[in-house]
């Protein structure tokens, strides 16, 4: 049980003859607390938070089936089956991470939301920004990252008519304060707020309402006049811009090239011998090259 109990972020100590309790109290998000802090756009979204769920995007997808998901941002303390892309999970702490997915209703069919991972990707670091977390980086097409190392991801999902209307699914971890044990259970080099700002207390429920007040404004100019307004900006942030980097691709094909951004509708562009070749989304993943 301590083992689990640290794994997940959690301080027991033992009390003769009673057991163990939390060392420390924890901050738990609080809908009432990110509705006051959404003010005066309180009314925008439709909050909701879970103790446990298998998944956030899980959840939401499964209701979608039979009601109306547009607007229900859905937030989950702990998830037992959290996903990353490509079948991957994700792993998060209760209390040390934002894990949540927001429902999105777009009139528009798949191929206008090819590059809606990156609209979501920008949001999330200008929000950050905003809060005082300053120098996040974007890797296409859908990671956060500060000096390199991870600090949040996105999964969007979809379903709909290939012309449209579609549903959005819009999954998001963000790494808040990991501890040790969080950090060796993860298979890459992970960054997280509360390194970014040492000595500061961080107020998820503050933070969360701040995210999405911005994931509103982006998704409705999104709605209105897609990704190419948000490239330039997304591309500043780029953190392998004019980088040379391998795309490993799924056939287990390697390409070799020069990072040259991203075009409108958000696929990869990259000069490879003289070549500019173009990756989709979803299609490939980066590695930098040794």
């Amino acid at each position: 049980m301590l083992k689990e109990a640290g794994a997940a972020g959690l301080k027991l100590e033992r009390q003769p003859g009673r057991g163990y309790r939390l060392q420390d109290a924890l901050p738990f998000l609080a809908r009432d607390a990110i509705v006051r802090a959404l003010e005066p756009q309180k009314g925008a979204l439709t909050i909701e938070i879970a103790d446990v769920l298998d998944s956030t995007s899980s959840e939401l997808t499964r209701r979608a089936a039979n009601g109306n998901i547009h607007r229900v941002l859905l937030a989950a303390e702990c998830q037992t089956a959290g996903r990353g892309r490509r079948g991957r999970g994700w792993t998060s702490v209760i209390g040390g991470s934002l894990t949540f997915s927001l429902g999105w209703r777009f009139e528009q069919g798949a191929g206008y939301l090819s590059a809606l991972p990156l609209a979501v990707g920008l949001a999330l670091a200008e929000a950050l920004e905003v809060e005082g977390f300053a120098g996040i980086e974007l890797k296409w097409p859908n990671d956060l990252l500060h000096d390199g190392r991870k600090l949040g991801g996105i999964l969007v999902e979809l379903s709909g008519d290939a012309l449209g209307p579609s549903i959005a699914v819009i999954g998001i971890g963000l790494n808040v304060r990991l501890p040790l044990l969080a950090r060796r259970e993860i298979e890459q080099a992970v960054a997280d707020l509360a390194s970014m700002t040492p000595g500061r207390t961080i107020d998820r429920n503050a933070l969360l309402a701040r995210i999405a007040m911005g994931l509103v404004a982006m998704l409705e100019a999104y709605t209105a006049a897609g990704f190419a307004p948000l490239r330039a900006a997304w591309q500043r942030r780029h953190a392998l811009q004019k980088k040379t980097v391998q795309v490993m691709l799924p056939d287990g094909g390697r390409v070799r090239g020069e990072v040259h951004g991203v075009d409108a509708d958000g696929a990869l562009v990259l000069d490879s011998g003289g070549r500019r070749l173009r990756f989709v989304s979803g299609e490939v993943s980066l590695r930098r090259r040794p």
